[in-house]
């Protein structure tokens, strides 16, 4: 059985750039579990309860395993979603909070990632 060029073009584009978003994601997730104080500082300046800091971080781990797990695909579509909102809800929140910086800027790398992960998600497996 030999898989398409197209085909191994359209894995090999998926894995890179869930990857990529997936290692994103973790850059928070560890810290938001364990409540580092650069977390606590950050969640109290959003005026967000800090109770809810190890829940986005195991929310966001649990969200990483499943993107990189494979089959499940409903559990994915749950995934994406939550990250995506996730993704939101912190632009939103730093916009509202403190205004526009251009260091929000970076935050275009995992929405990119991410719409493209989810792209050739859909690709490979046509669901």
């Amino acid at each position: 059985m030999t898989i398409s060029t197209s085909s191994r073009r359209e894995t090999i584009s998926f894995w890179v750039f869930t990857g990529l978003f997936c290692a994103f994601m973790l850059t928070s997730t560890i810290p938001n579990i364990l409540s580092a104080p650069e977390w606590v500082d950050v969640f109290k300046q959003l005026g967000y309860p800090l109770y809810m800091l190890p829940f986005i971080g195991i929310a966001k781990l649990l969200g990483i395993i499943a993107l990189l797990v494979p089959g499940f695909p409903r559990i994915k579509e749950w995934a994406y979603a939550g990250m995506f909102f996730d993704l939101t809800g912190a632009v939103y929140s730093g916009l509202v909070v403190g205004g526009f910086d251009p260091l929000m800027l970076i935050m275009l790398f995992p929405f990119v990632t991410g719409a493209l992960s989810y792209i050739y998600h859909h690709k490979r497996f046509g669901n």
